[in-house]
């Protein structure tokens, strides 16, 4: 990996290059994707058929586009038990981290006969989107319903690709049953998303999508926003280990390319106050990356958008981890905990040298559908509040109302409303009680 020195030019560079990797960025899609949404929601199922077809090889109609019982009763006959005790084991800890966030009404009274308060309301009906490309993704399954499952969504609706036999992942089958999805169909791409934002006659429209996908999944999550709510736009995986001397250089050039793995637009950064660590985390690097499977996705990662950067301090360090406000960061120092309370941006923080990111994606309970691309600055991740919606909630008996609504209609009548102070005024006039 290449070793740089901290500088703030260093800095603007890397964070340059990083929005390159920004579906915002890939102009020359979105009119393809326009293209498939206009046709999904003119010709409902007739185009989703068609583009199932033509990209995934498969050939749906109506009587075969959502999986059925004895479909998901095969992929429990076929999954490797091990791997279906993981998964339970995980959705329990996905289930009570995000039973702690979930949120009630509340309403304050007063004795001069005033109620205020917010009503907590489920989602009626939910999408959730599980990629089938380069990977099958069982952990985003999880990850994506069981905060709906906990905020009492209505129903969830999963869409993701088959293959050319109308075959879907048998893990990913088994864990959306696991984590309670009420309906499965199998369909991908941009097409899958227009279908849950307009609705065809085989798959509802839904109130909210939600899960990650690839650039074509991306810039329809952002066309359909609007016609429904959707949790982000995400870019490519990333990861930042914030390092000391004392890090362990073996734990962290592993921990790097847990990210670097994903795919060539994955970023994976150490900032370290050391040049020795620096030194060794690179060479440890390059000996991993001959071993491992997915090398050659991995070295195009690092080529593009893997950094070592040696900063003169740890403040400097994290002044340029919290400017880079990466999806995953690790803190690897002498003392993580005060170093944590120093991080202001950051989808995931992973503190100390056994809480590998790995970790997170898998089996602790956060969740791990993350802001990307430096939007950790002002967005979080997937939590129950992505499933609910809140309502103000207002009443003044007359009592309460008479004392200020001279005030009010003085107010409305600033902003020339007159038929707002109107509003409040006619509940005084004479003879009304």
């Amino acid at each position: 990996m290449r070793i740089v020195t901290l500088t703030k030019e260093t800095t603007e560079n890397i964070l340059e290059n990083m929005l390159k990797r920004s579906p915002s960025q890939y102009g020359e899609y979105e009119s393809r994707v326009q293209e498939i949404i206009a046709q999904v929601k003119e010709k409902k199922d007739e185009a989703l058929f068609s583009y199932t077809k033509q990209f995934d090889h498969a050939q749906l109609d109506a009587s075969n586009i959502r999986v059925t019982e004895e479909e998901i009763q095969e992929a429990y006959e076929i999954i490797d038990p091990a791997l279906l005790r993981v998964i339970r084991k995980s959705l329990v800890n996905i289930e009570k981290y995000h039973a702690l966030q979930k949120q009630n009404s509340w309403f304050q009274s007063t004795e001069q006969g005033t109620m205020l308060g917010q009503k907590i309301t489920p989602l009626s009906r939910v999408g959730v989107y599980v990629p089938g490309g380069k990977a099958v993704y069982p952990s985003s399954v999880l990850m994506n319903i069981m905060p709906a499952k906990v905020a009492g969504v209505g129903k969830i609706i999963m869409t993701t690709p088959c293959n050319a036999q109308g075959k879907v992942n048998p893990s990913v089958l088994a864990a959306a049953k696991e984590a309670g999805a009420d309906e499965i169909y199998k369909v991908g791409g941009a097409q899958a998303i227009a279908a849950l934002a307009f609705g065809t006659e085989s798959i509802p429209k839904v109130d909210k999508i939600v899960g990650p996908g690839n650039i074509y999944v991306a810039l329809a999550k952002k066309a359909v926003y609007g016609h429904v709510s959707i949790d982000s736009v995400a870019g490519p995986s990333e990861i930042l280990v914030l390092a000391d001397e004392t890090a362990n250089p073996r734990y962290v050039a592993a921990d790097l390319l847990s990210q670097a793995e994903h795919d060539e637009l994955a970023s994976a950064i150490l900032i370290t106050t050391s040049r020795e660590l620096a030194e060794k985390v690179s060479s440890e690097v390059d000996e991993f990356v001959k071993k491992l499977e997915r090398k050659e996705i991995i070295q195009k990662s690092l080529d593009q958008f893997g950094y070592i950067l040696v900063a003169g301090s740890l403040d400097e360090a994290i002044d340029t981890a919290n400017e880079i406000a990466s999806e995953h960061l690790e803190i690897v120092t002498a003392n993580p905990f005060e170093v944590m309370t120093k991080i202001r941006n950051a989808g995931a923080i992973f503190i100390g040298e056994y809480s590998c990111e790995p970790l997170g994606d898998y089996f602790a309970g956060p969740n791990h559908i993350l802001p990307t691309n430096g939007t950790a600055k002002f967005f979080s991740p997937l939590s129950v509040d992505d499933f609910v919606k809140k309502s103000s909630i207002i009443y003044y008996s007359r009592q309460a109302l008479e004392p200020v609504h001279k005030d009010i209609e003085q107010f409305a009548r600033s902003e020339q409303l007159t038929a707002h102070a109107n509003s409040i005024a006619v509940r005084f006039e004479k003879g009304e009680n």
